[in-house]
């Protein structure tokens, strides 16, 4: 019955692959892009001639190896993070059987004054918290997701939500470097990329707005501000150590 449930949903709501996993690409699209500019950032700041006095070889090779061991590092810590929160979520949700079955009437009122904070009137919540009596599983349901703030991870998939992440991380990181790809390093490359790592925080920003259709202005200026922000920090660190 939960698998029948679970593909009604998914054809009565149907999601795009940016919808259903815009979290993941979101959070390493950011992170990826933030990570390879601090490397390019940092190195201006390092020195009063940039990035020409350390050589374009040097960022990139810096840049890659963060782009890549950072880019598993988030995508397996997405599929650990999944896998620890499904685990929590079948042991909290045992106990809260076990409860069910050892004080039935205790978890019921607590079900009860739940469904009236929710907007129910007193009566009809008891009487929904009655009913519900009789089937332990949709009340264990009910109160995972309202009592602890744990969504059921069954439609969650660690594997796909990682690759996700390191995919997102990947395709936006490299942005920032692709101007020491095929320019020679010079203080216009770095305004180069500082004007493409602005373009692709922007893409990031818009990707968002197109999924949850939230204002546009708000979405790109939060998620322009992180990275402008952690990129400028880059730079301070490299210009304070190295000037």
């Amino acid at each position: 019955m939960p698998i029948v449930w679970t593909t009604h949903r998914r054809d009565m709501h149907k999601q795009t692959p940016v919808q259903e996993y815009l979290r993941q690409i979101v959070y390493g699209g950011n992170d990826g892009i933030v990570t390879t500019f601090a490397i390019v950032a940092g190195f201006a700041g390092a020195g009063g001639d940039g990035v020409a006095q350390i050589g374009g070889l040097a960022v990139l090779v810096f840049g890659l190896a963060n782009l890549f061991a950072d880019g598993v590092s988030m995508g397996l810590g997405e599929f650990l993070s999944g896998r620890a929160a499904r685990d929590m979520y079948h042991a909290r949700r045992a106990t809260e059987l076990r409860a069910l079955h050892d004080d039935p009437a205790q978890e019921l009122h607590e079900l009860q004054q739940i469904l009236q904070e929710r907007g129910l009137p007193a009566d009809t919540a008891a009487q929904t918290a009655a009913a519900l009596g009789d089937h332990p599983e949709a009340v264990a349901d009910l109160m995972m997701t309202y009592e602890f703030g744990q969504p059921d991870p069954r439609d969650d998939t660690p594997a796909i939500n990682g690759s996700f992440t390191f995919l997102s991380f990947v395709v936006f990181g490299v942005v920032p470097l692709v101007p020491y790809f095929i320019l020679a390093p010079t203080p216009t490359t770095f305004w180069i990329s500082v004007t493409a790592t602005l373009a692709a925080l922007a893409a990031l920003g818009s990707l968002r707005w197109s999924a949850t259709g939230e204002r546009l202005a708000r979405t790109l200026t939060e998620t322009m501000a992180v990275g402008i922000i952690c990129a400028a920090v880059a730079f301070f660190v490299g210009w304070l150590v190295g000037g």
